[in-house]
């Protein structure tokens, strides 16, 4: 039942601010405003991760209720993460870089939006009746689709910081590096069939958000069927 918003976040909402490739000839700054960063970046990065896992690891869970207060925790989760990263930017303050202010305020605005837009997605979760069981997956699949929206808005909450010298210098500190979810993930092959549970869907997408990608790979545009085993 819970797949599509799996698939969802499988896609990469987990923020890793991590880029390949490194360059030796960063000024002291640029280094220093990337180590301030990322040391207080680095436990809302997890945090993320978990929140993450912890709504693909109950794809495969029988009781929708159980699916409800998952999701309906991950999004607050996340959403407070977000809002503790916009302080860690406006903490850093403006890096330097060339028009490292506007860098800054650009930043700190979307993790600002996103961490609303997360609410919101919390929101109507919460207001899913999970004792009706088809109402709940279609409502979950308005949720999938939101999230999904929201995905575009995470991935470029600091694109402009991954860019260039300051991308770089932040890719050598521990803090910006990916994260390995701390939530162990559940097996799929304990779902009851009457829940509508996806076992296939519960292993791709741990497969998926280990990878630590932040290039969708799966979309939730798939309507669900109407049986009980969806």
């Amino acid at each position: 039942m819970n797949k599509k918003l799996a698939a969802a976040l499988s896609g990469g909402a987990v923020l890793v601010l991590v880029l390949s490739g490194c360059s030796d000839d960063e000024g002291n700054k640029v280094e220093d405003w990337a180590k301030t960063f990322c040391d207080q970046a680095k436990p809302q990065i997890q945090k993320r991760a978990d929140a993450h896992q912890i709504i693909i690891s109950t794809a495969a869970d029988s009781k929708p209720a159980d699916i409800q207060a998952a999701d309906s925790k991950a999004f607050q989760d996340i959403a407070d993460a977000d809002r503790a990263l916009a302080k860690a930017v406006e903490a850093a303050g403006a890096p330097p870089v060339e028009n490292g202010q506007k860098v800054q305020q650009d930043a700190i605005k979307e993790l600002n939006a996103t961490a609303v837009a997360y609410v919101g997605l919390k929101k109507e979760v919460d207001a899913l009746d999970p004792t009706n069981q088809q109402k709940f997956a279609d409502g979950l699949q308005d949720v999938a689709d939101g999230l999904t929206k929201i995905e575009k808005m995470d991935q470029a909450a600091l694109a402009k910081l991954e860019e260039g010298e300051l991308g770089q210098a932040m890719a050598k500190q521990p803090g910006c590096q990916k994260p390995t979810a701390s939530v162990p993930p559940k097996t799929s092959g304990s779902a009851s069939p009457q829940a509508g549970s996806d076992s296939e869907s519960g292993s791709d997408a741990d497969s998926d958000a280990d990878s630590g990608s932040t290039k969708p790979t799966k979309k939730a545009s798939a309507k669900p069927t109407k049986k009980s085993s969806e």
